[in-house]
């Protein structure tokens, strides 16, 4: 298992109140170590934050020092974020949207991807993420998807360019269930999907993905993400202009049903 270059703060404290209470109860790091079977080093790390406390290091620790439960009350705090911390922003405010348009260019939407397909491209992520940390992530993202089923009320539109579809991630299987996977979610009466081919040269669509949301206030934001980072805006113009951008996009892309049959016909070549 792979880890993350910066240690979480949630590592550094958790650690650093493993130390206080150990020094506090007079219980010394060779005891904590031969308790719970760690070596000097580890536990050395695990209290520094360069390492993650583990559940048995701090269920050890709470008992020897006599923490009543104080110490393990650290273990939810420990578990990987289900969201990359730059799009946390980002996830509230679609978890809370009224309407939903997005523009996907190499990757199908997180709102569509099936759960192979997901952990497919997390589990690929670079630098690679941990082991726990990519089931966060899928079990995140399929989370999301919820909101599609439960909130029929919200609109949700994705226009996706065809390099997306036929970019072959995992195998020609798993794409091609991805593929029937959206005709099946595109029947939705709250869910248009259209497709935007390679030879219509919408050239708004050169600029990269983007993603607009209407809040329950009725106000307009708009999110762009890239390598790592991601951008929730909120100001008029920006908004306005990615609107503009996203509206010719639309009117450039196959509708609806032309859609569909795009997708079965990309799927039955697999």
């Amino acid at each position: 298992m792979s880890t993350p270059k910066q240690n979480p703060m949630a590592w550094k404290y958790c650690g650093d109140q493993v130390r206080r209470w150990r020094e506090k109860a007079g219980v010394t790091r060779e005891q904590l170590s031969a308790a719970s079977n760690y070596d000097i080093e580890s536990v050395r790390s695990m209290e520094g934050g360069r390492r993650k406390p583990s559940v048995k290091l701090l269920t050890v620790a709470d008992e020897l020092c006599d923490a009543k439960g104080m110490l393990l009350g650290a273990v939810d705090y420990l578990k990987p974020e289900k969201f990359s911390s730059y799009s946390r922003g980002y996830t509230q405010a679609e978890s809370e949207a009224i309407a939903f348009h997005a523009y996907s260019t190499l990757l199908i939407p997180g709102l569509l991807q099936t759960e192979e397909y997901a952990r497919e491209t997390i589990s690929n992520s670079y630098p690679p993420l941990d082991d726990e940390t990519v089931l966060a992530r899928v079990a995140g993202r399929m989370q999301r998807q919820e909101r599609l089923r439960n909130s029929p009320t919200v609109l949700h539109g994705f226009v996706i360019h065809e390099a997306a579809l036929t970019a072959t991630i995992g195998g020609q299987g798993l794409m091609r269930r991805q593929l029937d996977h959206l005709l099946e979610v595109g029947e939705l009466r709250n869910v248009s999907i259209q497709v935007l081919p390679l030879d219509r040269v919408a050239y708004a669509a050169l600029n990269g993905p983007m993603i607009l949301l209407e809040t329950p206030d009725h106000e307009q934001l708009a999110y762009v993400e890239g390598q790592n980072t991601g951008f929730l805006y909120s100001d008029p113009e920006r908004v306005n202009l990615l609107a503009q951008r996203h509206g010719m996009i639309r009117m450039q892309a196959l509708s609806i049903e032309e859609s569909k049959g795009f997708l079965r016909r990309v799927a039955e070549r697999l």
